[in-house]
């Protein structure tokens, strides 16, 4: 049960962007600008550095939503799937096995991002915006993370919610809209 009135038939940060609009609209900006803005890594990309830091400060909310977002994004179910569980055998390139492991140092404990671990990345092919954009990204997605998790909103465990989910954000990224998430309760 959320800690604060929150709209029942809107989980997770949903129903904390639909609370506070005024704060909202920033927050959807940056994300809209960090995960579908112009960018070298494809949106797919950027989505799974959102999953393995959420899947990091073990917020299910996010994991699951960014999860179901990269799938839709890559079209198929294998690779976030492996990026969080068995990093290293993922089929992901090289560079964007080393902007995982910055994003998931980031998340940890952003110290730990070593000047030898970013060279690592450039090595592999990452530019120096690509690495500056992986690690906004994690440290915005352990701000979205906390905020979700601190206020106790709602997860579903239906995962159809976020696959439904994962399709709006898709089609109509992260930019508030009129009815915007009218189709997250519908049931299948």
């Amino acid at each position: 049960m959320p800690h604060i009135p929150l709209d029942e038939n809107l989980p997770g940060i949903t129903g904390l962007l639909s609370y506070r609009q005024d704060t909202a609209l920033p927050i959807r900006q940056l994300t809209q600008i960090l995960l579908r803005g112009e960018s070298t890594l494809t949106e797919g990309e950027r989505e799974l550095i959102a999953t393995v830091t959420s899947q990091g400060n073990q917020c299910r909310f996010c994991t699951a939503a960014h999860t179901a977002v990269a799938d839709v994004l890559l079209g198929e179910r294998e690779t976030a799937e492996m990026v969080k569980n068995n990093p290293e055998h993922a089929p992901v390139s090289a560079k964007m096995k080393q902007l995982l492991e910055i994003a998931r140092r980031t998340q940890a404990d952003a110290r730990t991002v070593s000047l030898e671990l970013v060279e690592k990345a450039r090595a592999a092919g990452a530019t120096d915006l690509e690495i500056h954009d992986t690690v906004l990204i994690a440290a915005l997605f352990c701000l979205y993370n906390k905020y979700v998790d601190g206020l106790a909103t709602v997860t579903p465990t239906d995962p159809a919610f976020y696959d439904r989910l994962a399709n709006i954000l898709k089609t109509s990224g992260y930019m508030p809209s009129p009815n915007r998430y009218a189709s997250l309760n519908e049931t299948k």
